[in-house]
């Protein structure tokens, strides 16, 4: 049987940080590096719920995500009394089987190193843990111990599948396929295999990292996860092989990052500038200006769409709804001229419901002629990315036919 270890982000622990902190990550294959406990093993192979060590283990069903991958795990709840005492050490241990592959599971391993807790602690411990999944049925079975060797088991099926009015949705991961979570929402891109049978194309994006929430301190991790998931959607398109990336946030009225006509987008690179985004501390300054967001839109727009004649075949604008307190208005781009190349707006709005109208950016691509697209779901980025990039190359092509006629 093959036997293959995978990487996993674990122990998302809410009343108890020091267990999110402490992470040990084992990785190996099947011709040798790491070896599991027999007694482990039989409790795998066995497969039945054991709770000498009291845990609740609440699978969580696979859920497509803005990667376009399915994302499944689990949920543990731990009494703090079960902990008790001196140090102790939690070994979790799972394996993922797909049914169409049950001779080369996946196991991945975790420990914890727990603290001493006092003997009369109240409450509970909460950890989860999460891996990916492609299209397809499988089997897990998992087990936590701790030091005295006691055992919390559980074992269940999960099935991740599409709709059927998304079975036509490409997903990064293929179906049977067992995989890490990125731990890492910033890490560098791996290579993508580029078009070879034509000059490739060139964009610019512009995207405003900011929260849905504008009244948020700070940028929510799903908000985040998902404008990065829109950025790699385009980073990974074979038809792309130019990029400039302006990273701004209108909130701070700032250019956060700026990349220009790269083979790639440096992710790290992106990350380490979002690291110094502080939102909500007030500048007095930008406060007494009520038009001061809308006049920082307008200028961003004039310097990149109007100013910039580097060759382009695309302009994006890519983030959350941008309502501003004093509106862009059209006067503020009419000296920009007429805009060569088509201009996109990727809008991420998890509920479009209750913010159904046009905001800031969209007026000003409107403007333009461009095209909006809402993101609100996995499916819409997949459709707004695949229908952007036919629209570029239309026009390219377009524009290549016309030359001669024109001169």
């Amino acid at each position: 049987m093959a036997v293959r270890f995978a990487l996993s982000a674990l122990a998302l622990l809410f009343s108890l940080p020091w267990l999110a902190k402490s992470q040990s990550i084992l990785t190996g294959s099947a011709t040798g590096g790491v070896r599991i406990l027999n007694t482990d093993m039989a409790v795998l192979e066995a497969g039945e719920t054991r709770k000498d060590l009291p845990c609740t283990v609440t699978p969580v069903r696979p859920t497509l995500g803005f990667d376009l991958r399915f994302h499944a795990g689990y949920d543990i709840t731990i009494p703090l009394r079960e902990l008790a005492g001196s140090e102790n050490l939690l070994t979790i241990l799972f394996r993922v089987t797909s049914v169409t592959r049950k001779d080369d599971p996946v196991y991945f391993v975790h420990r914890i190193r727990v603290p001493e807790i006092a003997e009369d602690a109240k409450g509970d411990a909460y950890l989860s843990g999460t891996f990916d999944l492609g299209e397809g049925k499988y089997r897990v079975e998992w087990l936590m111990r701790d030091r005295t060797e006691r055992v919390c088991a559980h074992s269940w099926e999960a099935e991740a599948s599409l709709p059927a009015r998304e079975r036509q949705v490409q997903l990064a991961i293929a179906p049977g396929e067992i995989q890490a979570t990125q731990k890492e929402v910033f890490e560098d891109e791996p290579p993508v295999a580029r078009v070879q049978t034509e000059p490739p194309l060139n964009v610019k994006v512009l995207l405003n990292f900011a929260p849905q929430d504008t009244r948020s301190a700070a940028l929510q991790p799903l908000d985040t996860a998902a404008l990065v998931s829109i950025l790699r959607s385009i980073a990974r398109e074979p038809r792309i092989g130019k990029f400039t990336l302006v990273a701004f946030n209108l909130q701070e009225q700032k250019v956060l990052h700026r990349q220009d006509n790269a083979d790639k987008i440096d992710f790290p690179k992106l990350g380490e500038a979002l690291n110094n985004l502080k939102l909500g501390t007030v500048d007095l300054q930008r406060l007494a200006n009520k038009r001061g967001e809308s006049e920082f839109l307008a200028n961003l727009i004039r310097q990149e769409l109007g100013e910039d004649k580097s060759p382009r075949d695309a302009v994006i604008f890519a983030g959350p709804k941008a309502m501003l307190e004093s509106g862009l208005q059209p006067e503020m781009l009419r000296d920009i001229g007429e805009v060569q190349v088509p201009v996109f707006y990727m809008n991420y709005n998890s509920n479009p419901q209750a913010v159904p109208w046009r905001d800031s950016i969209g007026n000003a691509v409107k403007f333009f002629k461009g095209y909006e697209y809402t993101i609100s779901r996995p499916r819409d980025l997949w459709v707004a990315i695949s229908e952007m990039v036919s629209r570029i190359v239309n026009f390219k092509h377009g524009r290549s036919a016309a030359s001669p006629v024109s001169q």
